[in-house]
């Protein structure tokens, strides 16, 4: 079992032990055990990190491409590395499966290691000029400037470090604010990047209280981006300060991904994707499967394989078996959500099929659950979940399935399966969502954009926007100095 290291937050270089605002405990969700104790940094705290972002910016931002993508190389290297142990407190931290938190790490260093890359590759560009006069025009991405990066306990490791080697590829400083929850991991995903070379003031973290940071940090003059990704309503909320004070704000928000399933897709194959994504970290995914349309002639075979499935699954404390296949929910707070939820069945048309109840004993563990026919309009279908839940209803034509899916202001992510080219290439374009996966579940890698649409958020992260959602365009126009 790996050890549970004294929390530390990073400002100007040094680890700070002692909260200025004080400490709260972190929890074992499995267990209910304290782990440790994480602190909270005080507006002087906060000042101080500014202060060095700064101060960092300045240095970073003049540090040549190749100098940058060396030591974010680095830092990946070290990520792979240290992925066993990150990994175990992972694990510790917001119970999510060794073998799940394990990939997690080792994908965040793939992450990394492409957007170091653009560091060598984003030059800009020359446009050709239209008169006799002028002797260049040259387009820039330059950096933007001192980052907020506020990140959640879900992906703890690879939403830090998609902003985290975006912005910092791009020549940006950052600030960065994980969850209370999952602060050990998160620190040693930073303790990489300074093991790495990134310099003292570049990279700076802080814990403590959310609202009081987002909002400290959005209105100092020196930060110039804010990165967020966590729930809908938040996101709306420092959307607004963010435009309060002419900030470049990307959020990345809340889901509630359609899966449209067609006759004629691979049946077995379709329902073992369906079980093994929708579970995985207990729901507890923005992109996470949860409602499916299922054609109307294998909608009863469906529900009765995905349900024998759901109740296959191995639940438990996954830092004590690293056969467990579903650990806990986050926090007590989502198991009464769940519970509230379930509530609402009966009333609204739907069928639990399997599950459907809180487990018994130590730690926030809810039952793998399938409901049947939930009606359009009931809070399974129009509210995310967030949680190990699926709803499946049934539909006798492609597009009732399409406007199903497109009925919700959510736009993440959205899936289809199905062996017809013809539906294949309507579903891509027809579903609207920031990304749409046909036959798989896979929507994130280094290489492609990741966000979404409407309540989802806008702009992306990962891929080459992930880098340019750092940077700030500029024009330079030369003209002769002499007709």
């Amino acid at each position: 079992m790996t050890a549970y290291p004294q929390v530390k937050m990073l400002i100007g270089g040094e680890w700070v032990a002692d909260g200025g605002a004080g400490s709260m405990p972190v929890l074992n969700p499995a267990t209910q055990e304290t782990l440790g104790n994480c602190p909270k940094a005080s507006a002087e705290q906060l000042d101080a990190a500014l202060a060095a972002a700064d101060d960092g910016f300045r240095l970073w931002s003049q540090t040549p491409g190749i100098e940058r993508y060396r030591a974010l190389r680095r830092s990946a290297d070290l990520l792979r590395e240290r992925a066993p142990a990150i990994a175990r407190v992972v694990t510790l931290e917001m119970g999510k499966p060794h073998g799940q938190a394990l990939a997690e790490t080792n994908g965040a260093a793939d992450l990394i290691d492409f957007l170091a890359e653009e560091a060598k590759r984003q030059g800009g560009r020359l446009v050709p000029v239209r008169s006799h006069n002028l002797l260049e025009q040259r387009v820039t991405q330059e950096p933007i400037g001192p980052a907020v990066l506020l990140t959640p306990w879900n992906f703890p490791i690879n939403l830090a470090a998609k902003k985290l080697g975006g912005a910092l590829a791009a020549g940006c400083s950052v600030i960065l604010k994980p969850a209370e929850t999952t602060p050990a991991c998160s620190q040693m995903l930073v303790q990489c990047f300074v093991d790495g070379g990134v310099p003292a003031g570049v990279l700076n973290c802080v814990y403590g209280d959310p609202a009081m940071i987002s909002e400290h940090l959005t209105a100092s003059p020196i930060t110039r981006k804010i990165s967020f990704t966590g729930s809908t309503a938040i996101g709306k909320q420092l959307g607004a300060l963010a435009a309060q004070h002419m900030k470049r704000f990307t959020p990345e928000l809340g889901g509630h991904a359609p899966v449209v399933i067609g006759e004629s897709a691979d049946f077995e194959r379709t329902v073992a994707a369906c079980a093994a994504t929708k579970f995985r970290n207990a729901g507890q995914v923005c992109v996470s499967p949860t409602r499916f349309l299922v054609a109307r002639g294998i909608y009863d075979k469906f529900v009765s394989e995905f349900a024998r499935r759901s109740q296959g699954l191995k639940v438990g404390d996954a830092s004590a078996d690293d056969s467990v296949e579903m650990g806990p929910l986050a926090h007590a707070g989502r198991v009464a959500a769940m519970t509230e939820l379930m509530s609402s069945v009966s009333a609204q048309g739907g069928e639990i099929v399997s599950g459907g109840s809180a487990i018994d004993g130590p730690g926030n563990f809810f039952e793998p659950t399938i409901i049947a026919g939930p009606s359009l309009d009931s809070r399974m279908m129009t509210e995310e979940p967030f949680g190990p839940v699926a709803g499946i209803v049934p539909y006798d034509d492609i597009e009732d399935a399409v406007k199903i899916a497109n009925s919700l202001r959510y736009g993440l992510a959205a899936y289809a399966f199905t062996a017809n080219l013809d539906e294949s290439h309507y579903l891509g374009g027809a579903l609207r969502a920031g990304m749409v996966a046909i036959n798989h579940f896979a929507v994130g890698s280094p290489e492609t954009p990741f966000g979404g649409t409407g309540d989802s958020g806008f702009g992306s992260e990962s891929g080459v926007e992930g880098y340019l959602g750092y940077t700030e365009t500029k024009l330079v126009t030369v003209a002769k100095s002499a007709p």
